[in-house]
């Protein structure tokens, strides 16, 4: 199973060996056997086929109709182009709505992109074992992006200057994950995501046990963004767990390059090429989040 939901498809698992990963209509030839005749016609056309497919320019995602690196790229760049815009209206739609007595801004553009967007990541994520749905992805990175900026103005708010320092800190980690990751020396391993599954478990006992505490009134509101009085060593406990989390979600992102890796190389439709936007969209924000909560813990402190 994909450590992240949005590749948990057959189109990105790792094929059982000798496996054919021939392309269709493609000629099927091999060697002359010893003492075996070939027919000068045919060896002349299986000539011509190679020499009109090295003298071809480079097939991509859109004549092959399969999953490329490259298209995959291009189809995250433009869902995440789509979250920039309406974080930009979450921004704006939280601040006019601001308290005017606390004048900090509403929390119900963060309520609709929270709600639309897990019921719509779930669709997403449910509805892609049998066919990949491109206009729910829209509609997820849409409402994703009410989401971050509504946070990313409440957290602003708070400790001017956060989101530049976040933004940085996001684009950071995913840079030097991707340059690990293209270089070979960062790789998913079995024995890795099991640690992975572990902490992960873990961490969602933490939070859902900060909320229970929260909402009984053991811990204060700040407690919704893991600003925990209690310290280790003098370092607060929310930093700690937080910094945790980061290399978390950045083994994540490394997961979902292999996933994408893995779908191109069992030749998956291109369509497919949505569904990785989808997933390291997921992650990207994760990690976003995560550090935006682990600045404003050090500010706070």
């Amino acid at each position: 199973m994909a450590a992240n939901p949005a590749f948990n498809n057959p189109a990105f698992r790792e094929q059982p060996a000798g496996r054919a990963q021939g392309i269709p209509g493609a000629p099927q030839t091999g060697y002359a056997q010893p003492g075996q005749p070939v027919d000068a016609q045919q060896q002349a056309a299986v000539n011509a086929h190679f020499e009109g497919a090295y003298a071809a320019p480079e097939a991509g995602a859109l004549q092959t109709g399969r999953m490329t690196v490259e298209d995959t790229v291009y189809k995250t760049v433009a869902l995440f182009a789509v979250l920039l815009v309406t974080a930009v209206v979450g921004w704006v739609w939280s601040a006019s709505m601001a308290s005017p007595t606390t004048g900090m801004p509403s929390l119900i553009p963060w309520t609709v992109g929270l709600l639309g967007g897990f019921i719509l990541a779930l669709a997403v994520i449910f509805t892609s074992r049998r066919k990949v749905r491109p206009a729910l992805i829209f509609a997820y990175a849409a409402f994703e992006g009410l989401f971050v900026g509504s946070v990313s103005i409440y957290f602003e708010t708070l400790f001017p200057g956060i989101v530049l320092q976040a933004t940085l800190a996001t684009l950071a980690v995913v840079g030097v994950t991707l340059a690990l990751f293209a270089s070979g020396k960062v790789r998913a391993s079995k024995r890795a995501t099991k640690i992975w599954m572990i902490a992960m478990i873990g961490y969602l006992v933490f939070s859902l046990l900060n909320v229970v505490l929260m909402i009984t009134g053991v811990l204060p509101q700040s407690a919704m963004f893991g600003m925990w009085s209690v310290k280790v060593f003098g370092i607060p406990l929310g930093l700690i767990i937080g910094v945790l989390v980061v290399i978390m979600a950045a083994y994540s992102l490394v997961q979902d390059f292999d996933f994408i890796q893995q779908g191109v190389r069992n030749r998956a439709p291109r369509e497919f090429g949505w569904l990785g936007g989808f997933g390291i969209m997921v992650t990207v924000v994760w990690l976003y989040l995560e550090i935006l909560r682990i600045i404003g813990i050090a500010r706070s402190n």
